[in-house]
């Protein structure tokens, strides 16, 4: 083989083996950055989360039939960013199984575990404080993507609403009224 060609070829295997690293020492500095990374996206989006956020049952009686009654919510309102494997008790009482286990961010900006236990007459829920590094611990890189799903989702509406009200504004500009 063409001793040019061979050289050629070598550099590039050494260029391959450099880019390699360099990009699983970024991958590596960025996994080490993930909570500071969800801490400043929960900052941005807590003004945002008033707005979508929805109201999380608490607690609630049910019905013989499954429907349930006597709802109570958590006062702020939150959108659920992942879904987590049910522990199997909660921490604030072992005697309680865990049926669903949701990460949550709340309207301050701020992380919890949401842990719901159903029992025959009963809905209840414990809600667990979480660190952004805890949240990303436990929950990976969904939570990120779900922040900024649920993010780019709100705009695109607001965007589309926005032109909605243009033209609007537009028609009744050129209806003519009557003299």
């Amino acid at each position: 083989m063409d001793p040019i060609i061979e050289e050629g070829y070598a550099r590039l295997l050494e260029t391959l083996e450099d880019l390699q690293a360099k990009k699983e020492e970024s991958a590596s500095e960025l996994r080490g950055s993930m909570g500071a990374l969800l801490a400043r996206m929960a900052a941005d989006a807590a003004p945002v989360v008033k707005q979508i956020g929805l109201e999380m049952l608490r607690r609630a009686k049910r019905e013989a039939s499954g429907e349930l009654y006597d709802q109570e919510f958590y006062e702020k309102k939150m959108i659920a960013l992942g879904r987590g494997d049910p522990l199997p008790y909660r921490p604030d009482d072992p005697s309680k199984p865990v049926n669903a286990q949701i990460c949550v961010l709340d309207e301050d900006g701020a992380f919890y575990e949401l842990m719901y236990t159903n029992i025959e007459i009963r809905t209840d829920s414990y809600l667990a404080p979480l660190t952004p590094e805890e949240a990303f611990d436990i929950y990976g890189y969904d939570l990120v993507f779900m922040l900024y799903r649920a993010l780019y989702e709100y705009a695109k509406e607001d965007e589309e609403l926005m032109a909605a009200l243009a033209r609007t504004l537009e028609y009744l500009g050129s209806s003519t009224t009557p003299d």
